[in-house]
């Protein structure tokens, strides 16, 4: 496309419209930690949840895993449906399914309903999550995001404080007897509101070209997503039956038909779920392989930080809530400065400087539990979370925006799918893997420990240590995945293309006409 000569006005918003944009960014981003809360307000939950709706541990991990299932399998197609039917109506379902969902959760009858609920909550997300990121890119240009994605990173650590204590102190009190049930029927007064003020402020947008629902992609897609983390995730508890590891091999098959599949309808008519074009875009590439195993470190720590502590140490839902508000304020104030002062001077170095980081923090909490053990208090874990959490914060916020750097705004719903597509599908992985690093050596030491341990105090003090070994023996998979990311940062780009000294906006970018970003930036009606 030819650079259009529009006059200055069309790279100005009017202030109505400036306005405008950050009111919907405002929307957007209360969705996303809406979001965020969720999932970390039902990880400080668990054993609540497991004591009052008499979950099993098999159960707990599928109210965990059920919903990144259904987020990771349901998020290419929710991005996709938003550059087809619009950004602004995709998310307005979507809010209004999660809330839905939300409430079905909190009066969930027994396990196998809130198992059930989840994964409609998760399945409702994937249609919201992907627009926010989508709406961001189309919205804002690109000497903004550094700005706009800063915001993202203090939203995600705001997020990260908020769920934990959120849900520590509503499973505390107690409302109403209704015990951890208001850990989801809080999001309706807040799904409710952002229903509403979506509805005004946010302005709609689509992809440039007219484009199809590849139903043969959806399909694909979520067989060989479903096939590769069904069995991961349930294989503990079937006993890893050899029809599992036959689905995790035939995973890789399907997904490499969906590559072929996927390449001839690019090529016939342009409108394939999967854009893999956006492969040639080394920096997205090699994002995605980052985020991919980020997600697997993520998965990993936080189920199992707080089957540690509540399990483990038998520390309380409020205890165990505070004690993660070093590792929260560490990873919002890193993730700030990260995008809008260190990345722009030093560029890639950022996020490797992030990876060993976070290595070093995981490190430490290692010694701290081998060397207190049992007694260890939550003020000697302050270090390694602060040390983690600053880690987190240096990468979390500039790798989103060094993927989408240099990806075309007509592939953003595309990209910003694939980019929480991988990140939930690490986050799965990482969940199920928790069967094998955590959960193994757990039952190990117990029976280990079983008829050694005499009466109700050995007994449990043998649970606590095994609990505490599963804890550290995690612990060092998190730090060798930590190690592998930061070999993998080599392959992003030394500095994302907005950053570059005396650059502008990417080659790629749309001009700002009113058949692109000036129109979505227009007042609606």
């Amino acid at each position: 496309m030819t650079q259009s000569n529009q006059p200055t006005k069309t790279t100005q918003p009017t202030s109505a419209a400036d306005r405008r944009r950050w009111f919907a960014l405002a929307i957007v981003m209360t969705a996303a930690f809406m979001d965020l809360v969720d999932v970390t307000i039902v990880n400080i939950a668990i054993p609540s949840i497991q004591r009052e709706a008499g979950a099993t541990f098999s159960q707990i991990q599928w109210i965990t895993a059920g919903y990144a299932l259904a987020f990771a399998a349901g998020l290419i197609t929710g991005g996709r449906l938003g550059d087809i039917h619009g950004r602004k109506r995709l998310f307005l379902i979507g809010i209004g399914g999660f809330t839905l969902a939300s409430a079905l959760c909190g009066f969930a009858a027994n396990p196998e309903m809130l198992v059930a609920s989840r994964i409609l909550q998760g399945a409702m997300a994937a249609l919201m999550v992907p627009q926010v990121l989508s709406i961001v890119h189309a919205t804002f240009p690109a000497h903004e995001r550094g700005k706009v994605f800063g915001l993202f990173g203090a939203v995600v650590g705001l997020g990260a404080v908020t769920g934990p204590l959120l849900g520590a102190l509503l499973t505390e009190w107690n409302l109403f007897g209704l015990e951890w049930r208001p850990i989801f029927l809080i999001n309706l007064p807040v799904g409710i509101a952002g229903l509403i003020l979506g509805s005004r402020f946010i302005t709609e947008s689509k992809a440039p070209k007219a484009l199809k629902l590849d139903l043969v992609g959806v399909a694909l897609v979520t067989l060989g997503l479903l096939m590769l983390l069904y069995p991961l995730t349930r294989g503990r508890e079937l006993g890893w039956p050899l029809w599992g590891y036959g689905s995790m091999a035939g995973a890789f098959l399907v997904l490499a038909v969906l590559v072929v599949f996927e390449r001839r309808k690019a090529s016939r008519d342009g409108s394939p779920l999967v854009e893999l074009s956006l492969f040639k875009v080394k920096s997205f590439a090699a994002g995605i392989a980052v985020q991919t195993v980020f997600g697997v470190a993520l998965g990993i720590f936080f189920l199992v930080w707080t089957m540690y502590m509540q399990f483990g140490l038998g520390w309380s839902p409020l205890k165990a809530g505070l004690t993660g508000i070093p590792f929260s304020i560490a990873v919002s104030t890193a993730a700030g400065l990260s995008v809008q002062q260190l990345v722009p001077r030093f560029g890639r170095k950022v996020l490797q400087a992030g990876a060993l980081v976070m290595g070093l923090g995981v490190l430490i909490y290692i010694w701290e539990a081998n060397r207190y053990g049992l007694s260890i208090a939550p003020w000697q874990m302050a270090l390694p979370l602060v040390v983690m959490g600053v880690g987190m914060g240096l990468i979390v916020a500039p790798l989103t925006d060094a993927i989408l750097s240099e990806v075309p705004r007509e592939h953003s719903g595309s990209a910003s799918g694939l980019i929480n597509t991988v990140q939930q599908m690490g986050n799965a992985l990482g969940l199920g893997l928790v069967s094998v690093v955590f959960f193994g050596v757990v039952d190990d030491r117990i029976a280990e420990a079983t008829g050694s341990a005499g009466g109700t105090e050995g007994a449990a003090s043998a649970t606590g240590m095994a609990f505490a070994d599963g804890f550290q023996n995690a612990l060092v998979w998190v730090a060798a995945v930590m190690g592998a990311i930061f070999l993998l940062m080599f392959a992003l780009p030394k500095r994302p293309a907005q950053h570059v000294e005396g650059g502008s906006e990417p080659a790629d970018e749309e001009p700002r006409t009113e058949t692109g970003t000036e129109k979505e930036l227009a007042p609606a009606g």
